[in-house]
């Protein structure tokens, strides 16, 4: 008897219920990792009809938007720091016209007073379109140092006022130089430029006064920028 025909028949059927596994054994309604992984929902909705998809910022957006929030700080404390500084020269020039030994110094005190309102008032104007708070009275070392002036006459009073007005617009017109490359706003970049303009022509009248009272004068070439012409508005 041929055994052969029914092995054949047996493996067959073998086959048919027993079928070989391709992908290996795997939980029902699984898929293969590499269909799973092309098939997987993105975690972000697809934009709709009409829309586009919001880019995501970039590190460069963020270090950009970093930046000019320091600068928007820098040019807030600039103000409040010129405005109080020129109530300052307000009063010093207000006490040189009183106390003033010869007609320059009462003549330059009364320059300071009437060009240092006139530049607070510009910076004021500005303040007030960026929300600023602006200080009201002068600081402490100022009103140490108003004390003082207010205390000396003669000479001594010529002297010490003068050696303040070149300490203190040399210190300015760096200040003020510094601001205007720096600022991103348009209006605090003109009225600094302008204000620069003015602690300029002051601080040529203020050097050469003390010159020739024989008062220490910087040396212009040592100061950052001091011989420069202040930098154009555009």
């Amino acid at each position: 008897m041929n055994f052969k025909p029914v092995r054949i028949i047996l493996l067959c059927m073998a086959t048919t219920l027993f079928p070989v596994t391709l992908f290996g054994q795997r939980e029902p309604g699984t898929l293969p990792e590499e269909i799973a992984t092309q098939s997987a929902p993105s975690s972000e909705p697809a934009p709709g009809p009409g829309q586009q998809q919001t880019p995501r910022p970039s590190m460069q957006d963020s270090i950009g938007s970093s930046g000019q929030t320091a600068q928007a700080t820098k040019d807030k404390m600039f103000v409040r720091k010129a405005v109080e500084g020129g109530l300052a020269q307000v009063q010093f020039g207000q006490l040189a016209e009183q106390k003033g030994s010869s007609d320059d110094v009462k003549s330059l005190g009364r320059q300071m007073v009437e060009d240092h309102t006139t530049l607070n008032k510009s910076l004021e104007s500005v303040a007030d379109s960026m929300g600023i708070m602006l200080p009201k009275h002068i600081n402490k070392d100022d009103q140490v140092e108003l004390d003082k002036l207010n205390g000396l006459s003669g000479d001594a009073f010529d002297t010490e006022y003068l050696t303040m007005m070149v300490k203190g617009h040399h210190h300015d017109l760096r200040e003020f130089r510094v601001e205007a490359e720096g600022t991103q706003d348009p209006a605090l970049r003109e009225a600094v430029v302008k204000g620069a303009k003015t602690i300029h022509e002051h601080l040529v009248m203020v050097d050469q006064m003390a010159k020739s009272k024989g008062i220490e004068v910087p040396h212009r070439h040592h100061e950052s920028g001091a011989e420069q012409p202040p930098p154009p508005t555009q």
